[in-house]
């Protein structure tokens, strides 16, 4: 028998429930108000609006997709091929229709899905037009599809009212920051290297910008450039603990209109500026767009309260998203399973955020040699790239193998011995005087494309210069006195009936890691 108070109620140590469980994690699910996401799919779809307008009106679809007749694919996903005919333009005009349903939040899910499919489909297309924004693009769409910016401020909540709701689970907010803080993040670490603390590129690209205005006249002076080698930098390390940090906030946010809007007008990288003042909103309080204006669905949430223990659901979902989250921060450093310097040898340069840290003018000339009649001729590109892709192979060993490999095809005879590729690639990094990326001696044909570090590309020897190396193209070969694949400077095929009498180097526009975009 249970003993009892005076008034005659129980004091049994059992009378009350025991308490629930609660879940380390369980913070991850608190309510959070859901108006900077629906903030964030409005800018998103804005953003994609004039990506995909600027395709359609500007040409680049033509330019980059049909005239071609060789397209460079990623490791993996050469099964890619642009859709025949007009097939392009219907493809881009479909991705406009899905941003403006993204944009007005009509049937979201489905609109997202197919987006991203669309979106990664065109980037996939076309190796030589890697852009790190694109790739970004592609992350934030595939992580759209799974958050609910449909949930206030769309057709679907009109249309359904049970979806309405003015919360979102916190880890849908921090999973964007956390995918819009990792470019700032890596920017920032693959800029502590000698090259850049020492103001190349940056110094190169500022040195043709003379016309622009205020800083024009002082685009040679070494201030200038450490101060935007340097600050960008520090911008990139700083912003996103800034961003964090409630009391810096503001001023971090400042400090990112005064980063990308100079960055528009000096580099031209297309929509990848106006995208970044977009999504770091995201960095905001959730409930920031309310003291703008009002987004229809409730009240604001004041209080985070913290979840149970987790459902199986609950469970499932954080490990998903904490295998993308450590495979976000570990792609970016598979560039030291290489040997040498990434910029030179490209190996793990690409998906890592290296932007806008590597400047590469090449001299480059194909041999095709016919191995039954021993007759070789020069080859010229550009009978099968246009400007954009040529001006990219000769960075990059690996286009160049693509490229020889298709070469074969195309010169040689179905059933017949492969036709040997050759070429003659210097390559000037970062103002450095140029040299030879691999042996010109080298059937290409030979070598395999795979993902092992490819020990056939020379080792960079040339050390960093601050002036640029000023030898005309054309006297690359005498200047740096290298053998051809068949003799000095390749004097044998200038003599050879067969040769096409192509100009001696073709060397691409001065470029960069993300300068001259064809989406700028």
């Amino acid at each position: 028998m249970g003993a009892t108070s005076a008034g005659g109620k129980s004091t049994q140590p059992n009378a009350t429930a025991a308490p629930v469980e609660q879940s380390r994690l369980g913070f991850l699910f608190a309510p959070v108000d859901v108006a900077s996401l629906v903030v964030f799919r409005i800018c998103f779809a804005l953003v994609m609006l004039w990506h995909v307008g600027s395709y359609l009106t500007k040409g680049y679809i033509e330019y980059s997709y049909i005239a071609p007749r060789y397209h460079f694919t990623f490791f993996g996903f050469g099964w890619v091929r642009p859709w025949p005919d007009d097939g392009m333009i219907l493809h881009y005009y479909a991705m406009g229709v899905l941003a403006v349903m993204i944009l007005v939040g009509l049937c979201y899910r489905l609109s997202m899905v197919l987006f991203f499919l669309a979106f990664t489909y065109t980037f996939l297309l076309e190796k030589t037009y890697y852009q790190n924004h694109y790739y970004l693009i592609c992350l934030i769409s595939f992580l759209m599809i799974f958050l609910p910016t449909n949930r206030a401020l769309s057709l679907d909540a009109l249309l359904w009212p049970d979806l309405r709701s003015n919360v979102t689970p916190l880890w849908t907010v921090w999973l964007l920051r956390l995918q819009i803080g990792i470019p700032y993040t890596y920017g920032a670490i693959a800029k502590l290297n000698s090259d850049w603390l020492h103001g190349q590129p940056v110094r190169s690209w500022l040195s043709t910008r003379g016309d622009l205005p205020l800083i024009g006249p002082y685009v040679g002076e070494d201030w200038l450039v450490y101060f935007i080698a340097h600050g960008g930098l520090l911008y990139d390390l700083l912003v996103v603990p800034m961003l964090l940090w409630k009391r810096t906030r503001v001023l971090a946010y400042v400090l990112t209109l005064a980063f990308h809007l100079p960055n528009s007008a000096l580099w031209e990288i297309g929509v990848f500026p106006w995208f970044m003042i977009g999504a770091t909103t995201i960095f905001f309080s959730p409930g920031w767009p309310r003291s703008i204006w009002r987004i229809p669905g409730g009240p604001r949430v004041k209080k985070l309260e913290p979840a149970p223990r987790l459902s199986f659901l609950q469970r499932a979902t954080v490990a998903f998203w904490g295998t993308y989250v450590a495979l976000q921060l570990l792609i970016p450093f598979r560039h030291y399973l290489y040997p040498g310097n990434v910029s030179w040898t490209e190996e793990g340069h690409l998906f890592a955020w290296h932007m806008m840290l590597r400047e590469k003018v090449c001299g480059l000339r194909f041999y095709a040699r016919d191995p039954k009649t021993g007759s070789h001729w020069e080859v010229d590109p550009f009978e099968h790239l246009n400007y954009r892709q040529f001006s990219r192979i000769g960075k990059d060993a690996d286009l160049m193998l693509q490229f020889s490999h298709y070469l074969s095809r195309q010169l040689g005879t179905p059933g017949e011995k492969d036709i040997e590729i050759r070429a003659i690639d210097l390559v000037s990094l970062n103002v450095r005087k140029p040299q030879l990326l691999f042996d010109p001696q080298i059937n290409l044909v030979t070598l395999e494309r795979t993902l092992m570090p490819k020990k056939w590309i020379y080792p960079l020897t040339e050390p960093l210069r601050k002036e640029k190396w000023e030898v005309p193209f054309e006297d690359w070969e005498k200047a740096i006195l290298m053998e051809g694949p068949f003799g000095r400077s390749g004097e044998a095929d200038r003599t050879d009936p067969a040769s096409l009498g192509t100009q001696s180097l073709k060397p691409p526009k001065q470029t960069g890691t993300e300068p001259g975009s064809p989406s700028g």
